[in-house]
């Protein structure tokens, strides 16, 4: 019988940190265009430091992936801990010597972007050996929250500890990963023993992943959901901040209005683990669609960023359920062999359209008014909420106890857990 998700002695420590470094990291986030921009006094230089570090770790997300079912995900986590905490320190120590430069700060952005690359598939494919399957897609939903937490105290905090110094933010990342490091020594991570073929190499690796991917039919088709959601609302996002600037919302109404948005991340998580019991993953998925058709319109007509944090709010409640619903179906469906490759994958698409999202929606308020800009955002995911709700796949979509799966089933990559 297994014992209670809170009792999990390996997930606490695992969750505890990573709410750690992401609390730092996201610090560091925020602090960093703000390092550039005192260090340089160009944007552009700020656009290309940010830049470098997004597209690192989508590059790397596909080799990632099969690297880490390739080798031991423990030891992948703690290399990418550790590799991080050390990039991070190098650049607290330029800052205190005052010869901090641009390179520096690109290839520091670069390694941190490497870092979360490799990180992040580690951690996907441990979990589904950490957690009994009947306790995944909680465990999936508590991580959830465990990222709107470490999103909003690390934005929180890395504003203050910046007007404190220029290197205080990074020392504080430093410590908190290197604290998470320290925990990460204590988790036990199941060994799962793969069998050798010759002539397998990273490459091939790397397409086989590609094709489980696609011959899945749900999880091709929740993809293809994600990253048309992940696009949209992200374009959405830079609508909504030139369209709150543009009526005169204070900068400080702005940073609650996204401070909402990670809250009601955080409770839609919590919730998230009692609605997917509740509801099936069909209405869960298509929930999402039809929710933020229905809400993201309502922006035109606010122009109080408090109310518009509100609306903020409400949007952030149903992603987690639907995530939760994807996530656990995708780890449960997916052999322990290629699980890296299935997140090194769907971390590569959603990367890809979350950071051309903003670049669109840029794009897009200057060719219309910002009003216009929200409504074609609105109709296009509306227009994907009806092929999603007439999708026979969707239709048929799995509660996670009919996915069967053999977690001892034997394995065709190299290396071994």
């Amino acid at each position: 019988m297994s014992v209670p998700l809170s009792r999990n002695r390996d997930y606490r420590l695992l969750w505890v940190s990573q709410a750690l470094s992401g609390a730092g990291f996201n610090a560091s986030m925020i602090a960093f265009p703000l390092l550039v921009l005192a260090v340089t006094g160009s944007p552009a230089m700020t656009g290309l430091v940010l830049g470098v570090g997004a597209i690192a770790q989508v590059v790397v997300g596909l080799p990632g992936g099969a690297l880490v079912d390739r080798w031991n995900r423990k030891r992948m986590m703690l290399v990418a801990e550790g590799a991080q905490a050390l990039a991070v320190a190098s650049l607290v120590l330029a800052l205190w010597l005052d010869i901090v430069g641009v390179p520096h700060m690109v290839a520091v952005a670069a390694a941190m972007g490497v870092c979360n690359a490799l990180f992040g598939p580690a951690e996907d494919a441990a979990l589904a050996r950490i957690v009994p399957p009947g306790q995944l897609s909680t465990a999936v939903a508590m991580n959830s929250a465990r990222g709107s937490v470490g999103q909003l105290s690390g934005t929180t905090v890395g504003g203050f500890l910046f007007a404190i110094g220029r290197l205080v933010p990074f020392a504080f990342n430093v410590v908190t990963h290197t604290l998470s490091f320290v925990a990460l020594l204590f988790v036990r991570v199941p060994h799962t023993p793969v069998a050798r073929q010759p002539g397998h190499h990273l490459g091939k690796e790397m397409v086989e992943g590609l094709r489980w991917v696609w011959r899945q039919r749900h999880v091709r088709v929740t993809a293809m959901c994600a990253v048309s959601l992940n696009f949209f609302f992200s374009a959405y996002y830079v609508v909504i901040i030139v369209l709150a600037t543009e009526r005169g919302v204070s900068s400080g109404e702005i940073g609650v209005m996204v401070a909402m948005l990670g809250v009601g991340g955080i409770v839609g998580a919590l919730l998230a683990p009692y609605l997917h019991r509740g509801i099936t993953p069909y209405v869960s998925v298509i929930g999402v669609f039809w929710g933020l058709a229905a809400l993201i319109p309502v922006a035109v007509a606010i122009d109080s960023g408090y109310v518009m944090g509100g609306l903020f709010f409400l949007m952030a409640l149903l992603p987690p359920t639907a995530n939760t619903t994807i996530s656990t179906y995708q780890l449960l469906l997916t052999p322990d062999g290629l699980r890296g490759r299935l997140t090194g994958v769907m971390g590569m698409v959603s990367g890809v359209s979350a950071a051309a999202g903003p670049v669109f929606g840029g794009l897009l308020v200057q060719e219309v008014s910002g009003t216009g800009a929200v409504l074609l955002i609105a109709a296009a995911i509306a227009v994907i909420a009806v092929i999603a709700t007439c999708s026979p796949t969707m239709r048929t979509f799995p509660r996670d106890e009919s996915v069967a799966i053999d977690r001892s089933e034997p394995q065709t990559t190299k290396g071994r857990q």
